[in-house]
């Protein structure tokens, strides 16, 4: 009987030896089946959560088209696929999907509840979120810079958090900006990608997120102060856009952006465009870096370009207005002798500050996936770009402005990148050019609204 039962047990145990080695040696063809095996037992309640979370939400926003129901179906696999990828986010999107539920619980399908019950009115309404959202991330940036000149790691991770505490708040701003679009009627409910008020929300998102990437990835948070200085400067100016001109009044689509085209080449645009920033704020501290560890280069004339490329991209709305009245001009010389001392500050302090930065090849790799990642996403943005211009006005391309700035923001970057695989390029001529790429960038997404007339005027300054 003994012998019976220990032969049955090896058997077993060969059973599921086999089974492990032909399961760990799939071909490709059945390579799915290996990816869900190796997938935690949190990652599936995580997904199972994030599906039952948009299928409430479809079933509470009746009005809502084929197309916009699409892309929440959409958005939510990909969000599954980005937790299973990286765990960190699975947290952040089981919050947001949460205070989304129960925030559009609270609605009960009126939008005056947002006067009327405590938590809407001052918690997880749209815009008490999305200003949540601005003060996060301006304190993100205080206790990352605390860290960095006062060699403190605590600061380092309470700015790390506050980043996290900001994206979270920010996404649920935008959904609740869904939702109560479609509660002032379907004709005026829309994805919230559609306005400069909305894409600058998603920009500065979408920067500070891939920067947490980079950041858990290479296990240094000493970037943290820079990439959030273009993401406090597009706060800024987003709070100032909410206030000067009421931007954040959620008004019907104009019917040039009535389409679903819309709905997917932003995204891809603007991960292209926060990519690119955050390579050039790390292009910034490799600058930074460089120039303190250059003995010989003490003298200010050694850094007065890098100056001044600094100021203008924290100041990049105010160039490229072309109206400006009395108040507005104060407001934007305060923004501009703030940035001036920011970037000095920085520069004069660039001694103590290298001490804290990583090494120079983490800068430079980091930089070069950020360009990678971007130029990737920007040309598939382009090519939608495309389709929708052919859709909506027959033609491919019409050499509009703003399709040919477009072209010439991804010629930039497939030099800068053709030149790395070719000829090697790196360091300091690679560095500042990722900050005019940036400069050139910013052109192209505000200048050109602003100073060439098109077909994709859309927003005004």
């Amino acid at each position: 009987m003994t012998s019976t039962a220990t032969s049955t047990d090896e058997s077993i145990n060969q059973f599921n030896n086999t089974s492990t080695v032909l399961l760990d040696n799939l071909p490709h063809t059945t390579g799915l089946l290996y990816y869900f095996k190796h997938k935690r037992i949190s990652d599936y309640i995580f997904a199972l959560f994030a599906l039952s979370a948009a299928f409430y939400w479809l079933i509470v926003n009746t009005n809502i088209n084929i197309y916009d129901q699409s892309i929440l179906v959409g958005v939510t696999l990909s969000s599954v696929a980005l937790g299973w990828a990286w765990r960190p986010l699975q947290v952040l999107m089981a919050a947001v999907a949460l205070l989304s539920v129960w925030a559009v619980h609270l609605y009960a399908g009126q939008l005056n509840n947002a006067e009327q019950v405590f938590l809407l009115k001052y918690v997880l309404n749209s815009q008490r979120t999305i200003a949540f959202m601005g003060i996060s991330f301006v304190l993100s940036l205080c206790a990352y810079w605390l860290g960095l000149l006062a060699y403190k790691p605590r600061a380092l991770w309470t700015g790390t958090a506050l980043s996290w505490i900001a994206i979270g708040f920010g996404f649920l701003g935008l959904m609740m900006r869904w939702h109560e679009s479609h509660l002032l009627g379907a004709d005026i409910g829309h994805i919230p990608v559609s306005n400069l008020y909305e894409v600058f929300i998603l920009f500065a998102l979408l920067t500070a997120a891939f920067y947490l990437y980079y950041e858990d990835k290479y296990q240094t948070r000493a970037l943290g102060g820079f990439v959030m200085l273009v993401v406090v400067a597009a706060v800024v100016f987003l709070f100032w856009y909410s206030i000067d001109r009421q931007a954040h009044e959620i008004a019907p689509l104009v019917p040039a952006l009535q389409s679903w085209w819309m709905k997917i080449h932003v995204p891809a645009n603007f991960i292209g465009y926060g990519t690119f920033s955050m390579s050039a704020m790390v292009a910034f501290a490799y600058l930074v870096k460089y120039y303190a560890e250059q003995t010989q280069h003490k003298s200010w004339n050694r850094v007065i370009p890098l100056f001044i490329l600094g100021v203008l991209l924290l100041i990049a709305p105010v160039i490229f207005r072309k109206n400006i009245d009395t108040l507005a001009l104060v407001w934007w010389l305060t923004y501009f002798g703030v940035s001036s001392l920011i970037v000095g500050g920085i520069l004069l302090a660039r001694r103590r500050i290298a001490q804290v930065l990583p090494a120079f090849e983490v800068l430079d790799d980091i930089m070069y996936k950020s360009i990678a990642v971007g130029f990737a996403f920007f040309t598939v943005a382009t090519i939608l770009g495309a389709l929708w211009a052919a859709d909506a006005w027959g033609t491919y391309w019409q050499w509009d402005p703003k399709e040919t700035w477009a072209l010439i923001v991804w010629l930039n970057y497939a030099a800068w990148l053709h030149l790395r695989f070719i000829k090697g390029m790196r360091g300091v001529i690679a560095s500042y050019w990722a900050l005019v790429g940036l400069l050139i960038t910013s052109f192209a997404f505000l200048g050109v609204n602003m100073w060439l007339s098109g077909l994709h005027s859309y927003g005004a300054l």
